[in-house]
């Protein structure tokens, strides 16, 4: 098409024909601007290709992250929640004055403070892309920013969990330092066999933590903070979860 304006220019500056060639020459300029753009547009269309396709692999591997972080989350809350349970029960012992046995007691004690409550999300991509400003793909404005809080969310919950901690390991000390046996505990709840420790021929009996007020004050102390970790924290950090889920859920392409 170029090769035939230019035969055309050529015949008309031979016959000075200056109009038709200006005219010409326009066309000609017309021409070149038309392919740069053409050329453009086919350029940014590859690169919004590639964008989309490079954000449908972040989606895809955040997906998974939240969905085992889901998982995760679920355990934790039924995990707490039989901790503060069994405390509550202890707590049940002291008030009304039954007469609860060795085993049923270190039973109690052992489902209410053996396990550390600690939520450790799966966010090796997340933090991949923050660090390496990859984030900015995700095209979801708000799904960009949900991504981000859920970090500083996370920094939260590893704070209410520390406290959670020290409560849990302050009823524990209370338990040891007035003189109760965690032998015993031990022998009753099945772990001095597992741990390879002898049983104690005469056991020393923890039933008497049951009239300590400085171990029942603990106990509460750790009933209140657990139940807070679960209903001011880790319940409203799954309506974030799965809000975060949908969204992405929402931006994949089938």
């Amino acid at each position: 098409m170029l090769k035939f304006f230019r035969k055309i220019r050529k015949q008309f500056i031979a016959e000075k024909k200056v109009g038709n060639y200006l005219l010409y020459a326009i066309g000609e300029i017309v021409l070149v601007v038309i392919g740069i753009l053409i050329a453009l547009a086919i350029d940014n269309a590859n690169d919004n290709r590639i964008k989309r396709e490079k954000e449908q692999v972040y989606l895809k591997g955040l997906k998974e992250e939240f969905d085992i972080s889901k998982t995760k989350l679920e355990e934790l809350i039924k995990v707490n929640r039989k901790s503060y349970e069994a405390a509550q029960e202890i707590v049940l012992l002291m008030e009304d004055g039954n007469v609860a046995t060795e085993e049923t007691f270190s039973n109690l004690l052992s489902d209410a403070f053996t396990n550390d409550i600690f939520f450790n999300p799966n966010n090796s991509l997340l933090n991949e892309m923050i660090n390496s400003g990859s984030l900015k793909d995700i095209s979801n404005d708000t799904l960009r920013i949900r991504l981000t809080n859920w970090i500083s969310t996370i920094d939260d919950i590893a704070n209410q969990e520390k406290m959670l901690g020290e409560e849990r390991n302050n009823t524990v000390n209370v338990f040891r330092d007035e003189g109760y046996s965690i032998h015993t505990l031990l022998d009753y709840t099945g772990m001095s066999k597992k741990l390879g420790i002898p049983l104690r021929k005469n056991p020393i009996s923890n039933l008497g933590a049951l009239e300590s007020v400085a171990f029942e004050n603990n106990i509460l102390l750790f009933i209140i903070t657990s139940q807070s970790t679960e209903i001011d924290h880790y319940i409203p950090l799954m309506t974030s979860l799965d809000s975060i889920l949908e969204m992405i859920n929402n931006e994949l392409v089938e």
